[in-house]
C-alpha cells in the first residue's frame, strides 16, 4: 500500500474519532456494543455454566434469582444469565451478517441507478419500489417459514429484503455526487464507469452507508428476535429471542415467571438502543445540518 495514502487514512480515521468521541452517547453506545461483542466472542469463559439442551437439572428448574443463579433458571434448570451471554452469539451474528449483505446489494444497486440511469435505473428502482411497500416483517415470516428453521436462513431472508432502504439512500446521494466537477473532469479524462463509481463516487457516499448499517444492525436483531419469538428461529442456535419463545412456550408470561422474561427483553432493548446512539452520532458527523443544531 501507498505510504502516503497510508497516512492519508490515518489522518482522516484520527479526525473521525476526534469527532465521534465529543458525542458522549455515541460513546455509551460504542462502549456497550463492544461489550456484548466481546461477551459473545467468550462466551464460554464468561459464562458460568455450559449450555446445551441435553444439560438438565431437574431441581433447579424455574428457580427465581439467586446467588447461585443471579437471573435464575429455565425450565430445564439452566442458568439464564449463561442463556443470555450465549443467546448474544446467535443475536450479534444475524445483526451483524445481515447488515453485511444488506449494505453490499443495497450500495451496489443504489451506485448503479443512481450513475447509469435510464433503464437500468427503471429496473432497479422497480423492484426496490415494490419491496419497500411491501410489509416487511411479513415478508421476513413468510419467507423464514418456507426456507424452514436455520440462522443462516434468517440471515439470508433478512439480508435479501432489507437492502432498499440503502439502495434509495444511496442512489438519492449518487445523483448528487455525479453532477460534481470532479467527476465530469474523469469522464472527460476518459475514465470508465467503473473506476468512476468506486473511485469518486462510492468513498463520497460510504458515510451515509455507514449511518445506514449501524440502523441495519438494531433492525435486523429486532427482527431475528420477532421471528424466533414466531418459533422460526434455530432451534440448535439460542437467541435473545428464542430464550423469549421458550419463556411463552412453557407460561412464564402467565405464570409470574419475570426472570425467564425480562432479561432477554431487556438485553435486546439495551443493545439496539446503544447501536442506535451510535447511529446518531454518526449521523451528527455526517450530516452538517444536525451538527448546526
Amino acid at each position: 500500500m501507498d505510504r502516503r495514502k497510508l497516512k492519508l487514512w490515518e489522518k482522516e480515521a484520527k479526525e473521525f474519532w476526534d469527532s465521534f468521541r465529543q458525542y458522549k452517547l455515541g460513546l455509551l453506545g460504542l462502549g456497550i456494543l463492544l461489550l456484548f461483542i466481546f461477551i459473545a466472542v467468550f462466551a464460554p469463559y464468561v459464562a458460568s455454566y455450559p449450555i446445551s439442551l441435553t444439560n438438565v437439572n431437574p431441581s433447579e428448574v424455574l428457580r427465581p434469582p439467586s446467588w447461585k443463579h443471579p437471573l435464575g433458571t429455565d425450565e430445564l434448570g439452566r442458568d439464564m444469565l449463561s442463556l443470555v451471554i450465549y443467546g448474544s452469539r446467535a443475536s450479534l451474528l444475524v445483526g451483524f451478517m445481515a447488515t453485511v449483505i444488506i449494505i453490499v446489494i443495497g450500495t451496489l444497486l443504489g451506485l448503479l441507478s443512481g450513475y447509469v440511469g435510464g433503464l437500468v435505473d427503471d429496473a432497479i428502482m422497480w423492484v426496490t419500489n415494490a419491496l419497500y411497500v411491501l410489509p416487511f416483517l411479513v415478508l421476513c415470516i413468510v419467507f423464514a417459514a418456507v426456507l424452514g428453521p436455520s440462522i443462516w436462513n434468517i440471515i439470508l431472508v433478512l439480508g435479501m429484503l432489507g437492502w432498499t432502504g440503502t439502495a434509495l439512500l444511496v442512489r438519492s446521494q449518487t445523483l448528487s455526487v455525479k453532477e460534481e466537477q470532479y467527476v465530469e473532469a474523469a469522464k472527460v479524462m476518459g475514465a470508465g464507469r467503473l473506476h468512476i463509481i468506486f473511485k469518486h463516487i462510492l468513498p463520497n457516499v460510504m458515510p451515509l452507508v455507514f449511518v445506514q448499517a449501524a440502523f441495519s444492525i438494531a433492525n435486523a436483531i429486532l427482527v431475528e428476535a420477532g421471528l424466533s419469538f414466531l418459533g422460526l428461529g434455530d432451534p440448535n442456535w439460542m437467541s435473545w429471542g428464542e430464550i423469549l419463545y421458550y419463556a411463552e412456550q412453557f407460561g412464564a408470561f402467565s405464570g409470574g415467571y419475570w426472570w425467564y422474561v425480562v432479561p432477554p427483553g431487556l438485553i435486546i432493548t439495551v443493545v439496539c438502543t446503544a447501536v442506535l446512539f451510535v447511529n446518531h452520532a454518526l449521523d451528527e458527523i455526517v450530516n452538517p445540518r444536525l451538527r448546526k443544531r
